[in-house]
């Protein structure tokens, strides 16, 4: 769980099952989760189950039936912004009207990728382009400067790739080949299904994939991304302009934010923009062109007929080992939640989560702060002055639990017209929300939007506002209840907790102030041993097996960091309660990993995800405790003892 977020998803709990307390010594992952495992069964529509992934899908069939309700008429609301989500929702579920329709929303939407001349003339009209939605390969935000967050800055980053990550396009990966004939096939479809001819699609598929092709080298992979404070490189708009001769870079960019007052560019990844003449060129422009035509049929496919919204999800399963597309009404319940997610979000919240819950989960949080503060103030490998740092960050660390206090402003603006199809309502939204994004340089930056919506089961740690923040869904058993034990809520959300305020010191949020601004406020031997003690935790992860393959150690690193951090700070707040049950703590920390995923899923996180898998998270960090050793009698030779010089112990 990180700032960088994932979605995740049933109602069997793992709580249901016995713990093999005798197999603790050897493995407290199967020990807790093994007898579960061997009769849990993966939705054939999703790629996992357990954890996360069931409170997720009880909240999806929750959030459905209450919504069937609505639409029925069984109930009403007299919330307004609900009422258009319900509007949307309505469009989405009348698949009878999407097939009467066919194709024919997406064709003005294609015909301007269609009907470009050269690249002069893309150039021309890029900046409705963007706001219109379309992919680009000079992709521009606005987000807040990380070296000033009080005020937004213009940010340059890179196309994502077809491919999960650059990786991928090395000649010896041996999932890619299955991977790209997987993508095409789709596409094909789908050209087919829009009415091109089979020529003109096998064409454009084939040039696209070139172009993608192209952009790899000068990419980072994700182990390099995974250090996401070296996305700040500012140059002027003179410098960033010079990167390209073919395009007018600043006359784009100025027109974009709509002001001429533009001195600078955060570029994310200088290499890619210093290749960029190589990548788009006149020469280059017919696969370019193929490649903005395949990535938008595939983009609104999902919006169009069942068989298109189907056929476009192939790849996707294929990545995440999902056998069987979702049924028509859950994927458009997901379609209009995506888009109205912060409405869908205050209503469960509202509904389902209490004012006793939020209370006391909001003590918890301070209680886990009250910790850590002891913990740095006791810290003796940090010198004085640092410590002060730290703990001062500390001091003004935003917590926001449950759900935030009103609606944002945005989707006060989201009004569906009735009239129109799924798809334009879409486009529209979509203008909406750019237009925005992009108006909002000037301005002040806004610190009240929340990046997840309350229904959605994970937390996060936002380094540039120096916040964390814990959606009401995450808060619910095995993580949290009021019915638990108070050991087996530290070991489930108290940990998730200590987690995210790590991440405010872990390799990368330490190089924060206590503004949220990337600065460093370490002494030079303070900083080396941090970096030290860094390095020592990559090295434990690093290699580590699965059925999947093995860890990488670097990519992992921060998630990892937060993870001990948060694991040894909830075990210290646990013992100051009269009743605590430390072996409970252990074993609900295991629980909350407690995991079982598709082999296709596995390998695509070991690849490109900063989590370590969950059989590690739940095995490997209780091994840097000593009371892990005493609460379980651990001993040399049982498979869960690590030599005291091999412990790896942080914050």
């Amino acid at each position: 769980m990180r700032y960088n977020s994932l979605k995740l998803r049933k109602v069997i709990f793992v709580t249901q099952y016995p713990v093999n307390t005798a197999q603790i010594k050897d493995d407290l992952y199967l020990a807790v989760n093994g007898a579960w495992l061997k009769t849990a069964k993966i939705p054939a529509d999703k790629p996992a189950t357990g954890g996360f992934f069931d409170l997720a899908d009880n909240i999806e069939k929750t959030l459905m039936a209450d919504f069937e309700d609505f639409l029925n008429g069984k109930t009403h609301t007299d919330d307004p912004y609900l009422r258009e989500f319900l509007k949307y929702y309505r469009l989405a579920s009348d698949f009878d009207q999407r097939e009467k329709l066919g194709f024919k929303p997406a064709k003005p939407f294609l015909k301007r990728i269609e009907d470009l001349k050269n690249l002069a003339d893309w150039e021309e009209k890029l900046p409705s382009l963007t706001l219109a939605g379309y992919p680009s390969p000079v992709p521009l935000s606005v987000e807040a400067d990380m070296k000033n967050t009080k005020a937004y800055a213009l940010y340059a980053d890179v196309a994502s790739l077809i491919l999960p990550d650059k990786t991928y396009y090395t000649k010896d990966n041996p999932q890619a080949p299955a991977l790209l004939a997987i993508f095409q096939k789709m596409m094909a479809k789908l050209f087919q299904l829009a009415g091109y001819d089979d020529d003109f699609a096998s064409q454009t598929i084939a040039q696209a994939l070139e172009f993608d092709r192209s952009l790899a080298p000068h990419q980072k992979d994700s182990t390099e991304r995974a250090d996401y404070t070296k996305q700040y490189n500012p140059y002027s708009l003179a410098e960033f302009a010079s990167f390209s001769s073919h395009l007018d870079l600043a006359a784009y960019a100025k027109t974009l934010v709509k002001t001429d007052d533009l001195d600078k560019v955060i570029v994310t990844e200088p290499n890619y923009y210093q290749a960029l003449d190589e990548i788009l060129n006149e020469d280059t422009f017919p696969q370019f062109k193929s490649w903005l035509l395949v990535r938008s049929l595939r983009a609104v496919a999902h919006y169009l007929t069942n068989e298109a919204r189907i056929v476009a999800g192939q790849y996707q399963r294929a990545l995440s080992g999902s056998k069987e597309a979702m049924k028509a009404k859950k994927a458009a319940y997901y379609l209009a939640a995506d888009q109205f997610d912060q409405v869908v979000g205050l209503y469960y919240a509202h509904k389902y989560f209490g004012p006793e819950a939020k209370a006391d989960v909001h003590r918890m949080v301070e209680q886990m702060i009250s910790v850590y503060q002891k913990r740095l103030k006791a810290n003796t490998w940090l010198s004085q002055a640092t410590k002060d740092k730290a703990v001062l960050k500390l001091s003004t660390l935003g917590i926001n639990v449950g759900y935030p206090d009103e609606l944002h402003y945005l989707y006060k603006k989201f009004v569906v017209d009735e009239n129109q199809d799924l798809l334009t309502n879409d486009l529209n939204f979509t203008k909406i929300t750019l237009s925005d994004h992009y108006g909002r340089l000037k301005k002040e930056v806004d610190r009240t939007r929340w990046a997840m919506p309350a229904h959605m089961v994970n937390a996060y740690y936002n380094p540039s506002f120096n916040v964390i923040v814990f959606p009401a869904a995450i808060l619910q058993a095995p993580f949290y209840s009021l019915k638990q034990k108070a050991s087996e809520n530290f070991g489930g959300i108290g940990a998730v907790i200590a987690h995210e305020i790590s991440h405010a010191f872990d390799n990368n949020g330490a190089k924060f102030d206590e503004f949220g601004n990337l600065k460093n406020w370490w002494t030079d031997s303070d900083l080396k041993a941090f970096e030290d003690l860094a390095q020592a935790m990559i090295s434990q992860f690093d290699g580590l097996e699965t059925e999947a393959g093995k860890v990488n150690g670097k990519l992992v690193v921060s998630e990892n960091i937060a993870d001990a951090g948060g694991l040894s700070c909830a075990l210290e707040a646990a013992k100051e309660d009269p009743q605590a049950d430390i072996s409970a703590f252990f074993i609900n920390w295991a629980r909350i990993w407690g995991v079982k995923a598709s082999l296709e899923r596995q390998k695509l996180l070991l690849a490109i995800d900063v989590h370590a898998p969950h059989v590690w998270r739940a095995n490997m960090q209780p091994k840097n405790l000593a009371d892990f050793y005493t609460t379980f009698n651990i001993q040399p030779g049982d498979k869960m003892w690590l030599a005291p010089a091999d412990r790896v112990n942080i914050w």
